[in-house]
């Protein structure tokens, strides 16, 4: 997402993450990360809960498509940050409109299963 923030405020869109943690580890994770929107901590996992988010097993990590994905990040210079307090906790990816309204939605199936920036850019109301 930090790298198409540009791409989302040019359509008048707000970004916000939530993320795993408290606020110390929030700030760590925003200095690590370097994004520059909105970023919420979620002590409780409550956000993933309520999203009905789900959460991986160590084995998710011996799946082919995750060793590949892992060997693939590390040759292109990308090295594992800090882990959180839950780090099999999966993701997703929402969009809501105006007055609430879900208007698009990636659940992640597995560790680095992120919804398509295009999706996203796709689902904004024009």
């Amino acid at each position: 997402m930090r790298d198409h923030q540009a791409d989302f405020e040019a359509r008048n869109v707000r970004l916000a993450a939530i993320g795993l943690g408290d606020p110390d580890y929030a700030r760590g994770f925003r200095a690590e990360t370097r994004i520059g929107f909105t970023l919420l901590a979620d002590v409780n996992r409550e956000a993933y809960r309520v999203a009905s988010l789900r959460s991986a097993s160590p084995l998710h990590a011996l799946r082919p498509h995750n060793v590949f994905a892992g060997i693939r990040a590390h040759a292109a210079g990308h090295r594992q940050g800090r882990k959180g307090p839950h780090p099999f906790q999966l993701g997703g990816s929402f969009v809501f409109g105006p007055g609430n309204v879900e208007r698009y939605a990636h659940v992640s199936e597995t560790f680095g299963d992120n919804a398509p920036i295009a999706a996203l850019l796709a689902a904004l109301p024009d």
